[in-house]
């Protein structure tokens, strides 16, 4: 009898072995597979990094390369333009100087502009001023009754005439130039042949001016008489968005 409680408790040792064991063999399977997939998640983690990361790069120039589409397009499409010509307000009557009869300039160009004229004459050349500030009624009755003399339409007379709120010499600092040597040439392209435009070619910069409309220009006839003003911060400010498409188009 005693043997055989002997091999009843070694028996259930061995059963109660098998159900400790039980348990612990697949703790330690358990341990394995973690440590298997903790050693996979670290070997293709660098690998989603990277593939992240390439396409966040790609999403990042698309989004930048979408935004300067559109950035162009608003600044091509809604620049207020138009026929060629920018916006321009009219300058305020207190700001504008009397320089001879029929010529009011901005006061902020006026020294400048007589200084030239002087030094050119000095040079033997004489410059006339043919037109100063024009206010925006002034430009109305000039853009369409000669559209309407001359049997235009508005693209046509646009080329040598700004619309109405669309000149620059609305600003006061526009002027247009004569030679008073050739006066058949004054608002003539013929006036690019004078002793006054070449004049003006090679010193007008000194005195802060620039010509307006040159023969790269497409959209806007070619205007050698007409100058405009960029010696003041004000001035640069009004022409600045001009300058930057000229800037662009280089």
């Amino acid at each position: 009898m005693f043997f055989v409680k002997c091999l009843d408790n070694l028996k259930k040792r061995d059963d109660i072995k098998q159900i400790i064991d039980i348990p612990y063999a697949k703790r330690a399977y358990l341990k394995k597979n973690n440590l298997s997939s903790l050693k996979n998640i670290l070997l293709v983690t660098p690998i989603f990094i990277l593939i992240f990361s390439i396409t966040g790069l790609i999403l990042n120039k698309g989004l930048k390369f979408y935004s300067s589409r559109t950035d162009n397009q608003i600044d091509i499409n809604d620049d207020l333009s138009i026929l060629g010509h920018l916006p321009y307000k009219e300058t305020p009557a207190e700001k504008l100087v009397f320089i001879e009869p029929n010529i009011w300039v901005h006061e902020d160009m006026s020294d400048s502009l007589l200084k030239m004229r002087r030094d050119a004459k000095k040079d033997g050349v004489y410059l006339v001023f043919l037109s100063g500030f024009r206010s925006i009624e002034l430009q109305e009755k000039i853009f369409y009754s000669l559209k309407s003399i001359r049997n235009q339409n508005a693209i046509e007379r646009a080329k040598v005439s700004a619309p109405p709120g669309y000149s620059e010499h609305s600003t006061g600092f526009a002027i247009d130039f004569g030679d008073a040597n050739y006066r058949e040439t004054d608002f003539e392209v013929s006036f690019e042949n004078t002793d006054a435009f070449k004049w003006l070619q090679k010193n007008a910069a000194k005195y802060h001016f620039k010509l307006s409309f040159n023969q790269n220009y497409k959209v806007v006839d070619y205007e050698p008489w007409h100058w405009r003003y960029e010696g003041s911060i004000q001035a640069l400010k009004i022409f600045e968005e001009s300058n930057r498409k000229l800037l662009n188009k280089d």
